[in-house]
Parts: C-alpha cells; structure tokens; sequence
C-alpha cells in the first residue's frame, strides 16, 4: 500500500461499497434462518413485542472479513507484479503485509468470541479480557514495526520541574522531557483493545445504537485520517492513517447496510458479534495507526457511561440483568429504567452499604440519577439505572426511541469533533508541535 498515492483510497471504497449491497442483499435472506436455530429476541420497546432475528451482525462482520482477504491481492498487486520482474529489483513491502495481516487474524478472532458469547451467553467475568487475547497479534506487529514506547511530557510542566534548585548539594536527576513506559505501553494498547469493543457492546439496548454509533465514529475516524493525508508532515504519519482509513472506509460500508435493518423500527437485532467486532476494528485502527491515544479521546461517551454504570457493574449499587429503558405502551415512549433498592429479582431483601447511600444522593443532587424515596420514612426505594441513555431520559423527559438514539449519537458526534479539535488545535499549543502542523 502506497500512501502517496489514493489507489487504497479507492480500492477500500470499492470493497466498502461491494460490502454494502452484499450486507443489504444477505440480510433479508438469511435472517428468518437465524431465528428457525433459535436466535432471536423479543423487542421490548414495542407493544406487540415483535420476535427479531438476533447475532445478525456476524453477516457484515463475515462479509467485512471476505474484502478484506480480497483486497490483499489488489493492494499489492505492484509488488506481486514486480516479484516476476527479473530485470528489476524489488523488495516486497512484508512490513505493509504483516500489518494488514494482523488485523485480519485479530479480526477473526474477535469475531469468533461474539459469536461464541451469542450463542452461549457468556459471562462477564469470562469473556471480559479476552479480546486481548486477539489483539496479540497487532501487539506483537507493533512492537516489531515501530516499537515506541515513550510519552512526551508537556513543555510547561518540564518547565515547572526544571526550574527548581536543590536544596542539598547531593545530585538530583534532571526532570524528564519524555517517560518511556516499557512494557506498561504496551498494557495500555491491550487495554484499548479490551475497552473499545466492551464499551460498544455496554452503550445499547436502543434500536440502532450500536450500529448508529459505529458510522459516527467511523466519521470522525475518517476526518482524523483525512486530516494527516491531506497535511501530514511525514510519510510515516500517513502510511499509518491510510492502514487505518482503509479499514474503516470498510467498516462504513458494511455498517450503513445494517443500519438500514437495525434502525427504529428494527427488523434485526446485531447481537455482542457486531459490537465486539466493530470495538476491535477501531482498536485495530488506533494500534496499527499508532494513535491509540487519540482513539480513546473519540471514545468519551463511552468512557463516560463505564464509569457511569461502574457502581452497577461492581456491585455497589444493584444491577438488574437488563438496564434498557422502560417502554410505556400507553404513549409509546422510553422512560429511565429502575434497579430496585429494596428487593432483588428473586424477591430476597437487599441491604444497601453506607457509602453507596451517601454516592446515591450525591449523584441525585447532581442530577446524574433520578431517586424514588419511601414517602413514610424518606427511605430510598429505587434508583434510575446508571448508563448514559438513562441519563438522557432523566434530562429530557420521556423520548420516543428513534429520538432518543438521535440525541446520543448527535452527541457522539459532537464530542469527537471536539475531540479532533482537542488533539490538534489545543494539543499543537501545548506540545509546540503536531504531526500536522508545528507551534513555534
């Protein structure tokens, strides 16, 4: 793959558009197939409570797989050309390869543990770090590729540090301008590449969130890509946002046919398989584009609502095994769902620790939760249950769920333009410098 040039460019907007209509035609055809072996749902949100095909997302993600091997002969088709040349010499582009190659066995990985979590329903404590596991292999590229493991220290604080005297005549070592973080580096990226597809597959229960928020971040992706191919000030910084723009030209293609079947009113449900595989493919982008940092700053609602439902999720405040919105037959709306602070689903009393009493009404007085109180003796009886369409609810008052998944992924998308803003406007000022453009 050649960065100079926008033959990748196009190549990925073929595939993408291929995966498209492929993911448009072989949706319709096989979903009734799915629900025949059992897998399908019911939707809640509706009043006649409709049985929807469910785990149709393993079709983009089998289709985004197929390209993907396809366009290996295509990408490097100059090269392969050049091998049976022998007048010329040519050294094959094995670094470009492997890169590619390692997305591909990460992808197909990820994509077999969804697959396995629909089909078995895993738990969270078993499926939670294993896609670390599939990330090993773009770890291991990393490490061989580019193998940088430092973080640069803002001039001012160096500044600061720098600045002062010793008060002893014994040596002082100088302040750091960059931190190498060894090994821990390389803990943070298997981090990413857990967080990114867990935190997808926690931000659902509304028709077309899960896929909806993939096309947003795919654009902002994109935007961020487009950025260092148009102004990138080294070859490096592009070749590495043009592996990541190919992807995700590809991931857009797909999800935008599934949108079509998913969105309110859904004739399909994605399943964990499309919000584990989509989470690992924007991993794959940040590892390999080697700006896994930045990727998490375009994951902030998602980072908002894990921290957000962590007290639920670790079971400091009760969590009931689903946390959708309520759906009101009545008007047809979405109100906040409750986790009953009293009794537990098997109808056993619950005592609720001190300190989760006193986070409840500090959460309540923020307006972060909505709290019921036992009118006799002021005891708390339930609360709203803690993720960011809840909270949404909570501030705007009963929704309609097509409105409701419009106002989180407006969000979404507001919040990664700020993000991109963020990174190389206000970080260009801090640094002095930018891979796009230098501060002096």
């Amino acid at each position: 793959m050649d960065a100079n040039t926008g033959f990748p460019l196009i190549v990925s907007t073929i595939s993408g558009a291929i995966g498209y209509l492929a993911t448009l035609w072989l949706i319709p055809r096989v979903s009734q197939q799915f629900v025949k072996i059992g897998l399908f749902g019911k939707d809640l949100s509706k009043r006649d409570k409709p049985i929807i095909p469910e785990t149709i997302g393993a079709i983009p993600a089998t289709i985004f797989i197929l390209m993907m091997f396809c366009d290996i002969p295509i990408l490097f088709y100059k090269d392969l050309l050049s091998i049976k040349e022998p007048a010329v010499v040519h050294f094959f582009p094995h670094r470009k390869l492997c890169e590619f190659l390692s997305a591909v066995l990460c992808l197909e990985s990820i994509l077999l543990l969804g697959i396995a979590d629909d089909l078995f329903d895993l738990r969270w404590r078993h499926k939670f770090f294993l896609p670390a596991f599939a990330a090993i292999p773009l770890l291991v590229v990393y490490y061989v590729d580019f193998g940088v493991t430092t973080v640069t220290i803002p001039p001012f604080i160096y500044k600061i540090f720098s600045t002062f005297k010793p008060t002893t005549s014994a040596m002082i070592t100088p302040f750091p301008q960059f931190i190498d973080l060894k090994w821990g580096y390389y803990a943070y990226m298997g981090c990413v590449s857990i967080f990114c597809p867990n935190s997808i597959n926690i931000l659902a229960g509304v028709n077309g969130l899960e896929v909806g928020q993939t096309i947003v971040l795919c654009i902002i992706f994109l935007i961020n890509d487009g950025l260092f191919l148009i102004n990138g000030i080294n070859e490096a910084s592009k070749h590495s946002h043009m592996m990541s723009a190919v992807l995700i030209i590809q991931l857009l293609g797909v999800s935008l046919a599934l949108y079509h079947y998913n969105k309110f009113p859904a004739k399909v449900f994605v399943g964990d398989t499309f919000c584990y595989f989509a989470g690992m493919v924007f991993a794959c982008c940040g590892i390999l584009g080697h700006f896994s940092k930045t990727t998490l700053l375009f994951f902030l609602p998602q980072i908002f609502n894990f921290i957000y439902s962590v007290p639920q999720l670790f079971g400091l405040v009760p969590c009931p095994r689903h946390r959708m919105p309520k759906f009101n037959e009545n008007d047809g709306l979405l109100y906040p769902s409750r986790a009953n602070l009293l009794i537990n689903e098997k109808g056993e009393a619950i005592r609720i620790k001190p300190i989760a009493k006193v986070m409840l009404k500090l959460l309540y007085l923020l307006r972060l939760i909505d709290l019921e109180f036992d009118e006799k003796n002021g005891e708390v009886k339930s609360c709203t249950n803690m993720t960011l369409i809840n909270l949404i609810l909570v501030w705007s008052g009963p929704l309609r769920e097509d409105k409701l998944c419009q106002r989180i992924l407006l969000i979404q998308f507001i919040i990664g333009l700020l993000a991109i803003v963020t990174r190389h406007v206000i970080g260009a000022f801090i640094f002095k410098h930018d891979n796009l453009w230098t501060i002096i």
